[in-house]
């Protein structure tokens, strides 16, 4: 099944369109466009839009979209994943779903792409799920890791990440949910960016997206497992006045899946 275009009129159902192509991508199309903002839900690195199910479950009929991003799940790989490029993608997938200034929840990965598109093309907000925008420490592990990331055992490095990431907090179900295709051209291609370019300017970069954000007025709400640490708060803050934080424990790297009903609550400030 493939869609061009704008999937109904305000007031209709869409519940029951999974597996939808809306441009170069794939997407479950939920939910009734009913005067609240759609949601556009975008997963984490290696997984797939079945991992949105408990959040489209407690959005409770809100027009939804959850996409496969490109290399993952139904949509085609890509020869570049940097972020910009896939925003562009997404906004074109995005607009083919008859979605306009969506508020965007990125999970991971997701949540970065999520700000770049913010940044570029309309939207009311963005919830962005356990992702610092700056590499960091994780910046700095994954060029430790590099000549192994390159190599035969890449994978290595995935499992190393994958056993920091709180699995052990989910139930079983919740843990099915995360079905993972760590090829190795999707982590050298969604992380080139970390891996070739200097910190400082990823630091420019993402300090430049968020000035787009604020000078259009655009929501930011940081949801983490842990307390950001201070000095990253102070950036964003420093960058994006009204970015909003909250922490949730005991769900790990994956909040949308232990604390949907939590995260739900957060999205009518951008109603």
């Amino acid at each position: 099944m493939s869609a061009t275009g704008s999937t109904g009129q305000r007031g209709t159902r869409a519940e029951g369109l999974n597996g939808v192509r809306f441009g170069e991508l794939v997407a479950d199309l939920t939910g009734t466009d009913d005067g609240r903002r759609p949601v556009v839900l975008l997963h984490g690195l290696t997984f797939d839009r079945g991992t949105w199910a408990p959040v489209v479950d407690a959005l409770a009929g809100r027009r939804a979209v959850a996409f496969d991003l490109p290399g993952h799940g139904g949509s085609p790989p890509r020869d570049s994943y940097d972020p910009a490029e896939v925003a562009d993608v997404l906004h074109e997938a995005v607009t083919a779903a008859g979605v306009d200034a969506p508020v965007l929840v990125g999970h991971s990965i997701g949540a970065v792409l999520a700000t770049a598109y913010a940044a570029r093309h309309p939207a009311r907000a963005v919830l962005n799920i356990d992702q610092p925008l700056l590499p960091g420490p994780f910046g700095d592990l994954l060029r430790s890791r590099e000549p192994v990331l390159r190599g035969p055992d890449h994978l290595s490095v995935w499992t190393e990440l994958l056993d920091g990431m709180g699995l052990e907090d989910l139930s079983p179900p919740l843990r099915a949910l995360l079905r993972s295709t760590p090829r190795q051209d999707l982590l050298l291609g969604y992380w080139r960016e970390v891996l070739e370019e200097s910190p400082e300017d990823l630091r420019r970069q993402r300090t430049d997206e968020l000035t787009a954000l604020r000078e259009n007025g655009t929501g930011y709400h940081h949801v983490s497992r842990a307390p950001l640490p201070p000095g990253y708060v102070r950036w964003l803050r420093t960058v994006l006045p009204s970015a909003a934080t909250t922490v949730l424990p005991g769900s790990g790297h994956f909040p949308h899946l232990a604390r949907p009903a939590t995260l739900v609550e957060i999205l009518p400030g951008w109603d």
